[in-house]
């Protein structure tokens, strides 16, 4: 629900500041590598420990992320490639500013900063599993858009924690706890729901190959029936005779 508002949001934003681009030399493809760009300069901010800029940042990438889909919409340039490459960098965008956030641990003089460091990258993979587990689940032909922290929550959650702790400094490892723990979570809830689809698809399986062997059995006595059946008329008739 959280997740929807959010897209929509974003979205909605997307296909206003969308229509500035349509006139212009830019591909939906070029948008898609603009975009991933925009998170290096947010990686160099973080580093520095400039929040507030690194979380108006991170929220200006995330909806300039929205808009080579809008774009592709609009002037009917969607493609399989271009689907591939946003998913693609979109994982190296969350990467790049994790990163950011790590080297900025690394380089406090903080007796937290290997806690802070271990937040971090239990983050990174719990991001990298959610995105993975998804992409597994759909080269099966299932379907996986579940769980409690997508990737739209993921960019509201660190960008308000990087903003907030520009003013009070708990907020960043408090973001991070969440990410920490949720995005592990969310991973799991999919490799559970996949199990439990996968389980639910062997019953039908099995179920219907059960049906069809009965059904077979039914068919084949009723041959059996069928072919013994003038045998025993003409036993009968010959007993008749005699």
């Amino acid at each position: 629900m959280f997740s929807n508002l959010i897209e929509d949001w974003a979205r909605g934003i997307a296909r206003v500041v969308v229509r500035i681009f349509v006139k212009t030399p830019l591909t939906p493809n070029r948008i898609t590598v603009i975009g991933f760009l925009l998170n290096i300069p947010v990686a160099y901010v973080l580093a520095n420990g400039w929040f507030l800029l690194g979380g108006l940042l991170i929220l200006f990438a995330g909806v300039f992320d929205m808009l080579d889909g809008a774009l592709a919409k609009i002037t009917g340039r969607a493609s399989t490639f271009g689907a591939f490459l946003d998913s693609s960098l979109d994982r190296y965008s969350e990467v790049v500013v994790f990163l950011g956030l790590l080297l900025y641990y690394r380089n406090i003089p903080d007796a937290d900063k290997d806690g802070g460091s271990i937040l971090v990258y239990v983050s990174i993979c719990g991001s990298l599993m959610i995105s993975y587990v998804k992409a597994r689940a759909e080269g099966l032909g299932l379907q996986c858009k579940m769980g409690l922290l997508p990737r739209p929550e993921r960019v509201v959650l660190i960008a308000l924690g990087t903003f907030i702790a520009a003013f009070w400094s708990p907020a960043l490892p408090i973001s991070l706890w969440i990410l920490a723990v949720g995005t592990n979570l969310t991973a799991f809830q999919r490799i559970i729901y996949i199990w439990m689809q996968t389980n639910r698809e062997n019953r039908e399986k099995l179920q219907s190959e059960v049906e069809i062997r009965a059904e077979n059995k039914k068919e084949a006595r009723l041959s059996e029936g069928e072919e013994g059946e003038p045998i025993r008329k003409r036993w009968s008739f010959k007993r008749a005779n005699d």
